[in-house]
This record gives structure tokens, C-alpha cells and sequence, in this order.
């Protein structure tokens, strides 16, 4: 394992932003990982694994561990389930392929959201009406003081929109090793009930949908909507929707009627944040480098040398623009370093 000083990370974050590190290692296996963990007992710390959900505003002062763990294996399956672990370095994207070639159902929904699997629970991630929590068994973790190894079952997780115990009282104790998933081996729960899947679906004349036809629709309604990041810097997207009471949702529906919902509670619906932002004026804004995403007002992207400040000060911009006209509240989704 090489220690690398004032180690470039443009690279290793997918909104390209140019920081570095004090000090970076990338580790292989866990044993890479408890030996760095040991001879460095007394330094600070940062975590990498794909770098899609953070903006670095700054250099990061401290010994930044990228987590390269690769590998997956099927350890345990009966006549309807199987439990498939991924390692924490594996690539999100190619991992739903795996399982969809396997015939292996859950995740297909999830296609082509960036990143690796040992961050997806540490958000919750999801989309098109499907997250983690939904096929997430446990994870296999190592403490960071310690070097020792804990499994966290889904309960212990504490699984929220976008969230989970590693945001919360977990932050930063925790290294993830691997995760485990339950997947479905036949009559597999297709979803298309959530955004546009089901028109992609209908415009190649689809009408009974494997898991495939799924991914492939998501992968292509993403492709239209969101930049890839190695063509235009950008964390997918970077608001989360927001949850509000529904006496908030009716006060504001009753300026803006034609504003879209979906119920969460008897108490609270989530609002689309890209349509509050395209609202507001943002879709498209372009300061500098800095920008709002053409297609999707959820994007914030980086049009080549913009800084980790001047996409935080335009977030900011889009937060209170989006306040000022709807009395509603919108939250980074991203990790602001």
C-alpha cells in the first residue's frame, strides 16, 4: 500500500472538482484496510468510495482512504430468494446489471444511479419507486477506532428517506465492507407504477416487462434527464424531495394549483423539488461554471473549472429562491465536504 502525499482527487469525484488530499491510499481487501486503520491510529480520517454523493468545497486536510474492496458471491439461496453480498468497492450501476443477467430481482429500478454499493446504505438511496431498504438485509462494517468488524441488520440501520444510522449517530465511527441483498428468483415484483417508466415502456411496445425491459427503461429516461459525469460534472441529484405537512402543501397550492404531490402520510406528502426549482426560475441558470441542469432542475453541474464553493453558493441561491416563492424548505441531498 502506498501512501500518497497532496494526492489530486479530481478524478475520484464525480462532480470533477479539483481538490486534494493530504494524504490518500486506496485498500484492496479488509486486511489492507485494518492495517491502515492500525498504523494510523492518530490521523484524521476521510472515507472515498465512488465519490458521486459529495461536493468538496475545499482540500481535505486529513488521510483520505479510498475503499476499492471488489468482489461478490451468492451465500445463500432456497426455491423463491437468494442472499448475494457485494463488496463495499463494487460499482452500483454494474452490480444491478449483474443481478438482472442472474435473473435476479429487486433492484432493476435503481439502474444507473453513480456510485458504489458500500455507500447505497449509508443514504437509503432509491429511485423510481424503489430503495435500498427494500432489499437490504445487513451489512458487514468496520469500526474505524478499532479495526473490528460488526454486522448491522436492516432494523439497526434506522432506514429513512435518504437516510440512515450512518448519517446520524453511526457518522463517521463506521467503515462499510459489504453489503447483502435479498433478491427474488421468479415471479419478481415488477415496478412501473413510478414516473415515466411505464410510458418508455409503451414506446418500444412493451406490455409485460422483465426485469430487463425495467432496467432498460430507467437507464433510458436517466440518460435523458441527467448528464453523465464523466461528460459533465455532476452528483445526480443534489435536493432532496421535500416531505412537508399537508397544511404547508395547501397553503402553497392554493397560489400554485397545478403544483404535483404524492401522499406519504395522513400527515405529509413529498413535493417534487425539480419542479419547485424550475418554478423559482433555476432550470438551466448557468453562473460561471457553476449550474443548474438543462433537463432536470435537480442537477447541479460543474461546466468544467467550477469550484466546490461556487456550486455551494449557487445551492444556496436555489434554496432561497425556492423559500422565498413557496414557503417550502429544500435540503442538500449530497455530502457538502
Amino acid at each position: 500500500m502506498n501512501i500518497t502525499k497532496n494526492f489530486p482527487l479530481k478524478e475520484f469525484n464525480t462532480f470533477g472538482i479539483a481538490a486534494f488530499a493530504e494524504s490518500f491510499v486506496s485498500v484492496s481487501s479488509e486486511n489492507e484496510l485494518r492495517d491502515v486503520l492500525s498504523e494510523h491510529k492518530s490521523a484524521k480520517k476521510f472515507i472515498l468510495g465512488g465519490g458521486s454523493n459529495m461536493l468538496l468545497t475545499q482540500d481535505i486536510e486529513a488521510l483520505v482512504i479510498h475503499i476499492n474492496l471488489k468482489g461478490k458471491r451468492i451465500i445463500h439461496e432456497d426455491e423463491n430468494y437468494v442472499l448475494i453480498e457485494a463488496m463495499a468497492g463494487e460499482n452500483w450501476h454494474e452490480f444491478v446489471l449483474w443481478t438482472i443477467d442472474q435473473d435476479f430481482g429487486g433492484i432493476e429500478n435503481m439502474s444507473l444511479i453513480p456510485g458504489n454499493v458500500g455507500t447505497t446504505p449509508i443514504q437509503n438511496i432509491g429511485a423510481y419507486g424503489a430503495e435500498i431498504k427494500d432489499t437490504f438485509v445487513s451489512c458487514e462494517a468496520m469500526e474505524i477506532t478499532s479495526g473490528n468488524s460488526r454486522k448491522f441488520t436492516k432494523e439497526e440501520c434506522d432506514f429513512g428517506y435518504r437516510e440512515s444510522i450512518f448519517k446520524h449517530r453511526e457518522k463517521d465511527k463506521y467503515i462499510i465492507i459489504s453489503v447483502v441483498f435479498k433478491l427474488t428468483k421468479h415471479n419478481h415484483k415488477i415496478n412501473t407504477g413510478y414516473g415515466d417508466i411505464q410510458k418508455e415502456l409503451e414506446k418500444t411496445g412493451i406490455s409485460e416487462p422483465t426485469l430487463k425491459d425495467v432496467s432498460n427503461a430507467v437507464i433510458a429516461i436517466r440518460k435523458s434527464k441527467l448528464p453523465d459525469p464523466k461528460e459533465l460534472g455532476n452528483s445526480g441529484s443534489f435536493f432532496k424531495n421535500p416531505i412537508v405537512p399537508i397544511s404547508t402543501y395547501q397553503k402553497a397550492v392554493a397560489d400554485y394549483p397545478e403544483m404535483p404531490h404524492y401522499k406519504v402520510s395522513e400527515t405529509e406528502v413529498k413535493v417534487p423539488a425539480g419542479w419547485l426549482i424550475e418554478q423559482a426560475g433555476y432550470k438551466g441558470k448557468r453562473i460561471g461554471d457553476a449550474g443548474v441542469h438543462k433537463n432536470q432542475a435537480l442537477v447541479l453541474v460543474n461546466y468544467g473549472n467550477a469550484t466546490g464553493q461556487e456550486i455551494l453558493a449557487l445551492s444556496r441561491e436555489v434554496q432561497q429562491a425556492v423559500f422565498d416563492k413557496f414557503g417550502i424548505g429544500i435540503e442538500a441531498e449530497v455530502n457538502v465536504i
